[in-house]
């Protein structure tokens, strides 16, 4: 391709490109960019782990929520897990006097011990997701959760059936707008999407982490996709290149099996390698790494909704600047795919 056929296309793509997207089946607009709150829980334990990004700035992050605001950000992915409910207070905190400006997204599944900064075992029966809803809509200050998402990517799927009949109810009475699965589970994303008013499944989506079946599944079940690390934890930002030093109540400074970026606590460096080899692409027409990496996602799939998590002002609009750049031309994508041997 030609220089004057790449700047053809990329007008072209700018020309199309829409900054928002509809909610899977709901017809809940959104921001094309989402904004996660689990690093803004500050630390807190699972099963006795650490599972946060350690000391956060409460008034911070109030800000950097607002400056995605303010750069056109209406969509806010939290859990009752993170923090053991006090990333909810500081979303609900957030969004005062704004809620009817954005659409709110939490997730439920875990015994949440609130005021403790823990989390401990399963409840999902149908008195727990009743219980977990009103708890977060306490903690959110609202009367209705947009996407409300079971968080237990692995739950046997008979049980998630009870759960998602729950669902079904709490639509209905109106305290729940729409609801989804946060797994990557195909099979179990399929299952739950029997029910009507579910819209959408969150799932893992980077540009070194693809997932061409569940993005296919999503498409044609008229869902949403949600994408979590979409910034691989802070790899995909660059900022840890040369090294990373994080506390000891950072979940990426510890051994968790699925924790695939950092290796005790330092950058996987297969995977600096595998960023290295697309920087080019991803950073083409002025993006920063990062967002090249959005970019990717969008172009991804019409039915991507990336997002990554902020805990600073300076993060959260260099974030959400992605949007003015838009998705990767067709072109970006498959060289970025040839880059990395798809």
């Amino acid at each position: 391709m030609t220089q004057n056929e790449t700047q053809n296309e990329t007008q072209n793509e700018a020309r199309s490109w829409t900054a928002t997207r509809t909610l899977g089946r709901s017809g809940i607009e959104v921001s094309a960019l989402g904004i996660g709150c689990w690093a803004i829980g500050g630390p807190w334990t699972m099963g006795g782990s650490q599972a946060g990004w350690g000391a956060v700035d409460d008034d911070e992050s109030v800000r950097a929520l607002h400056a995605a605001m303010a750069a056109g950000v209406t969509f806010f992915d939290t859990a009752a897990n993170y923090g053991a409910g006090h990333s909810e207070r500081v979303l609900g905190r957030a969004v005062a006097g704004r809620r009817d400006d954005v659409v709110l997204a939490t997730k439920f599944g875990y015994g949440v011990r609130d005021g403790e900064r823990r989390v401990e075992g399963l409840a999902v029966t149908p008195d727990d997701v009743r219980a977990s809803l009103a708890a977060s809509l306490r903690r959110l200050g609202t009367d209705r959760v947009d996407l409300f998402q079971l968080h237990v990517g692995d739950l046997d799927p008979a049980v998630s059936d009870d759960v998602r009949a729950v669902l079904e109810d709490l639509v209905a009475a109106g305290s729940v707008r729409a609801y989804g699965w946060s797994t990557d589970d195909l099979a179990r994303a399929r299952r739950f999407a029997a029910g009507p008013a579910c819209t959408a499944v969150q799932h893992q989506l980077n540009v070194l982490e693809d997932n061409p079946e569940m993005l296919a599944f999503c498409e044609q079940a008229g869902l949403a996709s949600i994408d979590r690390g979409p910034l691989g934890m802070g790899l995909l930002t660059g900022k840890y290149d040369d090294g990373a030093a994080f506390a000891a109540d950072d979940v990426r400074a510890g051994g968790a099996a699925w924790m695939r970026y950092f290796v005790d606590g330092r950058p996987n460096p297969e995977w600096l390698r595998r960023i290295a080899a697309v920087r080019e692409v991803l950073t083409s027409g002025g993006r920063t790494l990062a967002q090249g990496a959005l970019a990717w996602i969008w172009a991804r799939s019409p039915v991507t909704v990336p997002i990554p998590g902020v805990r600073t002002v300076a993060q959260a609009e260099a974030d959400a600047g992605a949007l003015a750049h838009g998705p990767l031309t067709p072109a970006q994508l498959a060289e970025v795919s040839r880059l990395l041997g798809g």
